[in-house]
């Protein structure tokens, strides 16, 4: 029996250390000892590195409809934190436990103004100043000074189309909202729903999957389902036999290394080829062409269909918390549930969450299904992931916080690895210009309305007349679509629309000639 001992490039212990691993049957002993963690990248508690950085953004933290009565008790960036809307409708975002004597604010009274701890009955505004303290009668200026001596943590948040944003940074150092595009390029015909979903694990390998642009042709292909065992009604990106096809990919940083493009090629058939641009953005934002083109016919400069934020709730749980984009506009194929779309649901793919059959939730309040235990083996749910797994058991199962020294990439991982190296670059301050500072610069120049590069294709060009052509001509025009997209950089709204579609265009007839 022969034994090989291996040096894999890229693979390195969390300190930077070569692993040298022996490549021997049966010989799990030599693998069974699992290192640490990187701590840089995945923790993200108040002083660690990572944990800074994301603090200087925009994140956010619940949807609009968990606000009730009563506050809504959060966990971000591994803070506890309490959320709340007022009697006068603001939105307060403050740290869970009193000032005062630490009891939590999850009990306490929502006010006209603020909210009313439960113990002793302090009341505090929004902003965190406290707005009364229940000293008896006769000693209101004693109160008033105690009052004016007490601050409970604050955060300032907002809302935007239905979902609440905080920012966790210092408030000297407030960055604008990024409003990509203009309030993200919605048709007039569509419409952003908000949506929640919690992830059992740590937030960048969520985030990593949406930079993984091959694992849908395993993981989301029907052919791979045990025993025909669907998820419902939705499998094979929901009928788009196109999503199955590896692509030839280009990732391309832009913005100054703020940004990533994820350009895939897929070839639909022998007459069309798709075309579709990512956008991951620093350090936590994606934007997603539609999910579900089947490239039955030509299509040029299609816009968002999800913005997602991967927020971390602490260094073992995350939430994918943003939009899906709703309407004729961009869901040609008018596919989409609406009424699947809100929190612990999405209306594709059921393995895109932790909680399965968004159906068991009609008829219950926010309230009902917020209790629900979390243990998802615990669900009856569990066999039929096993059949079918999606992204969320593929996510979650890599532990909690996977361990990148472990991994052996192949080439179809370069988007994840550059975005890593992105984020570890802005973090340490190797690269300046996607610093929390400058990028909030950036944004303002901008206008708070940067371009994004999200965009689907399908463009009429023929297949090569053999596979070494063909595979040059794929990666040729994906390589100018998003040098095209970075030239339209300079316009904005439908100027720069107009741009790209003539631009596309031409690249098309070219390819025929």
């Amino acid at each position: 029996m022969s034994v090989k001992s291996d040096k894999l490039e890229g693979a390195t212990s969390s300190g930077g250390a070569q692993v040298v691993r022996k490549l021997v049957p049966f010989g799990g002993y030599h693998t069974s000892k699992i290192p640490g963690h990187d701590p840089e990248l995945t923790e993200t508690g108040p002083g660690t590195p990572m944990g800074e950085y994301m603090r200087g953004f925009w994140h956010p933290v619940c949807m609009a409809i968990e606000l009730t009565d009563t506050p809504r008790y959060l966990k971000i960036l591994c803070e506890e934190l309490v959320a709340f809307r007022d009697g006068s409708g603001a939105i307060g975002v403050l740290h869970a436990h009193c000032v005062h004597r630490g009891a939590s604010l999850e009990y306490g009274a929502i006010q006209e103004h603020g909210i009313k701890c439960c113990y002793h009955g302090m009341v505090f505004g929004v902003d965190g100043s406290c707005l009364h303290v229940p000293f008896p009668k006769g000693e209101e200026k004693e109160a008033e000074k105690y009052a004016c001596s007490i601050q409970q943590g604050a955060y300032k948040a907002i809302e935007r189309h239905g979902l609440i944003f905080a920012y966790m940074g210092p408030p000297e150092s407030e960055p604008p909202f990024p409003e990509w595009e203009g309030d993200f390029t919605v048709a007039p015909t569509d419409e952003l729903v908000p949506y929640s979903n919690f992830q059992h694990c740590n937030w960048l390998q969520v985030q990593d999957n949406a930079a993984d642009n091959y694992h849908p042709t395993a993981l989301h292909a029907g052919k791979n389902v045990v025993g025909g065992h669907y998820q419902g009604t939705t499998f094979d990106e929901v009928g788009a036999a196109s999503m199955e096809v590896a692509p030839d990919m280009h990732f391309v940083p832009i913005h100054q290394g703020r940004g990533l493009a994820c350009a895939g090629a897929r070839r639909v058939d022998k007459d069309r080829l798709f075309v579709r641009v990512q956008h991951q953005v620093l350090p936590n934002l994606s934007l997603h062409a539609y999910t579900s083109e089947d490239g039955a016919r030509k299509k040029l400069f299609s816009r968002f269909h999800i913005v997602r934020w991967t927020v971390p709730v602490d260094d073992e749980n995350s939430k994918m918390i943003g939009w899906r984009v709703m309407g004729p506009g961009i869901d040609t194929r008018g596919i989409g549930r609406k009424d699947l779309v809100g929190y612990e649901s999405i209306d594709f793919l059921e393995g895109q969450v932790a909680l399965r059959r968004p159906e068991r939730f009609d008829g219950h309040t926010i309230d009902d299904i917020v209790s629900i235990p979390t243990d998802h083996r615990a669900r009856e749910g569990y066999k039929a992931a096993q059949y079918a797994p999606g992204d969320y058991e593929a996510i979650i199962s890599q532990r909690p916080i996977a361990v990148h020294s472990l991994e052996n990439p192949t080439k179809f991982d370069a988007g994840l690895f550059l975005f890593r190296k992105m984020l570890r670059d802005a973090v340490r301050g190797t690269n300046p210009a996607a610093s929390a500072a400058h990028f909030a610069d950036w944004l303002r120049e901008q206008h708070s309305a940067p371009n994004s590069y999200c965009s689907g294709n399908v463009l009429d060009i023929p297949e090569a007349d053999t596979v070494e052509k063909e595979v040059a001509q794929r990666r040729g025009i994906t390589r100018r679509i998003v040098a095209i997209l970075t030239e339209s950089d300079r316009f904005k709204g439908a100027e720069r629309a107009d741009f790209v579609r003539e631009k596309f265009d031409e690249l098309e007839q070219a390819s025929k000639a």
